[in-house]
């Protein structure tokens, strides 16, 4: 007699602020994009930036980080100073590879559809980097690289076809894997890093076909040097991205504390209910809590 398949895995969400998140997926603890500098606080560059509220966890109250997902180095929203310090204490650091390279260390680079496996006792999971570009066309040499994540859970690498050449395995900590247990039901979630809304983005719901949750990075950012050019999602954008993931939650992220950041998140609601394919996918994460994802 087969036996049943276990409860998935379970996973929890703890929204710190922008877009920063510690996910908890079984034994392993994942790391989104760690910006924790305290606010205010000003970044003086090409385009700069002012944070205007600060994390709603310190550095110091996180758990060790088994794995760091971070979608680029470049811009102090995503990767700030107490940030860089959170990744030299983190097991693995997952990026593009122009961002590994400067970082070093722990660091590793996956070009669009490479993955990784990484275990943490006897939680195994599958990361693909995805595709994400960070502002209209022809930009890119301006916002440079950026990538997105696909997290698999109990499905094995490839499963969902998002396998590509330099596959490799990464322990972040002491453990083992199952053995001939039946694997629990899978689970599949989806970080967009920064980024517009583009057609590379329609391959990622068509390669993985059952995704669970999409953290999407909205904001609409602008800045006063670049006009009506946005670097991220808009409320309007991001329902057209989720519509074309098939994803069936949303979270959303990177929307506030950021003078860059000015789109009101009522927006964001709005764009979704007024969708009736959209109107229960949408999730808001209170600052600070963990919370359960079913």
């Amino acid at each position: 007699m087969t036996a049943a398949a276990p409860a998935a895995t379970p996973v929890t969400a703890t929204y710190i602020g922008t877009a920063t998140v510690l996910l908890r997926i079984g034994e392993l603890t994942v790391l989104t994009d760690p910006a924790f500098d305290a606010a205010p606080a000003d970044y003086p560059a090409a385009r700069p930036l002012h944070r205007t509220a600060g994390p709603a966890l310190p550095a110091d109250a996180l758990p060790p980080i088994d794995l760091v997902l971070l979608s680029h180095d470049q811009h102090a929203d995503n990767l700030d100073r107490t940030g860089r310090e959170v990744l030299a204490r983190a097991g693995l650091v997952l990026t593009t590879p122009e961002a590994a390279a400067r970082l070093g260390g722990r660091a590793e680079g996956l070009s669009p559809w490479q993955t990784r496996t990484v275990t943490a006792g006897a939680t195994t999971v599958t990361v693909t980097a995805t595709p994400a570009r960070h502002g209209p066309a022809g930009t890119e040499q301006a916002t440079g690289p950026v990538t997105g994540f696909v997290i698999e859970v109990g499905r094995g690498a490839g499963a969902g076809d998002g396998a590509g050449p330099g596959e490799a395995e990464a322990t972040a900590s002491p453990g083992t894997r199952p053995g001939s247990e039946p694997a629990p039901e899978p689970r599949t979630l989806y970080v967009s890093g920064d980024t517009v809304r583009h057609d590379a983005l329609a391959e990622i719901g068509a390669r993985f076909t059952a995704l669970d949750t999409a953290f999407l990075h909205f904001g609409d950012a602008h800045f006063p040097s670049t006009g009506d050019l946005a670097f991220s999602l808009s409320a309007a954008e991001g329902a057209a991205v989720a519509r074309t993931l098939g994803a069936h939650r949303v979270i959303p992220l990177h929307f506030d504390s950021w003078d860059h950041l000015a789109e009101d998140p009522a927006r964001i609601t709005a764009a979704f209910a007024a969708d009736p394919e959209l109107a229960d996918r949408l999730r808001w994460l209170a600052p600070g809590k963990e919370e359960t994802l079913d």
